[in-house]
């Protein structure tokens, strides 16, 4: 697969804004590289505690793995639950988004399920999308209704389309953001202070003060664009998926530029033992960059 010309040619990274030019040195952009093409549509990346990274090819009902150490691809898991966001836990288990029955699934290593989760007071979820998993080991997830054609559903359950926390332990979630249109990507800061959501269907990004119970409070603007999937580095600098590629924020929420990628991007994470190569999912295929900087996931 031959990549867009703009690939070709080695330009710094570099964003203008209306304070004028922008490098953050972050990365190079001619440094992105195909890492594997052929699929449906991926999505869903996760960095494993060797610096792999696992990703799902959710129309094909697969997990992939990369290996960062030999570039190659092998088949972890085939029905997957039409899974579509993934973290890893502390113990190695891979938790995923099965979306197919609204559910929260715990893999583990040798590909055993657990179902943590799969109601909200006797109400199948809309679809759960992606995750986020604190320092305790507690869950917040997002929950937007997609149709999928896989469904034999053709309306939701609920409402409305939220956030929700599950706390270490629990057998039940807890709802802790509401008004959004559609949320979507999600990340937490390691400290567990923030917590960072994408309303994809509004275009917006918000920051949340996270509280001691678990609950959600102090919501702020951050970027008035939306993402998919969304991951933060050493720096504290956001990093959002949509059509153009990777579009890097501050804490701020100062634009500092976009690694552009060809059919855009879905979904991001920081790989290998460093946490300096970003992976990125995008529709058929996956990308990786090397970065100046280091993921906090």
């Amino acid at each position: 697969m031959r990549l867009s010309s703009y690939l070709l040619i080695p330009v710094l990274f570099t964003s203008f804004i209306a304070k004028g030019q922008v490098n953050s040195g972050l990365f190079v952009q001619d440094s992105l590289k195909l890492a594997g093409a052929g699929y449906a549509f991926t999505e869903g990346c996760s960095r494993d505690a060797e610096g792999n990274v696992f990703f799902t090819d959710q129309p094909n009902d697969k997990i992939w793995k990369y290996d960062v150490s030999s570039g190659g691809m092998t088949l972890f898991m085939d029905k997957t639950g039409r899974s579509n966001g993934t973290y890893f836990d502390k113990k190695g288990n891979l938790l995923v988004c099965a979306d197919e029955k609204g559910a929260i699934w715990s893999v583990s290593p040798d590909g055993q399920v657990s179902i943590l989760l799969d109601q909200f007071n006797g109400k199948q979820f809309n679809g759960p999308n992606d995750l986020w998993i604190n320092n305790k080991g507690a869950i917040y997830f997002t929950d937007p209704y997609y149709q999928r054609d896989y469904w034999t559903r053709t309306k939701p359950d609920l409402g409305s389309q939220d956030v929700y926390y599950l706390a270490k332990g629990a057998t039940a979630a807890v709802k802790v953001a509401d008004g959004l249109k559609q949320p979507n990507g999600i990340v937490g800061t390691p400290d567990g202070r923030f917590l960072y959501v994408a309303d994809i269907g509004d275009g917006k990004t918000y920051r949340y003060e996270i509280l001691k119970n678990g609950n959600l409070a102090s919501r702020k603007l951050i970027a008035e664009k939306g993402s998919d999937g969304m991951t933060l580095d050493e720096r504290g600098n956001l990093y959002l998926t949509g059509g153009e590629g990777v579009n890097i924020f501050d804490s701020t929420g100062l634009a500092l530029g976009t690694i552009k990628v060809p059919k855009g991007a879905s979904n991001v994470c920081f790989a290998g033992k460093n946490r300096k190569l970003l992976f990125i999912t995008a529709k058929d295929a996956v990308y990786t960059i090397p970065m100046q900087v280091s993921g906090v996931e």
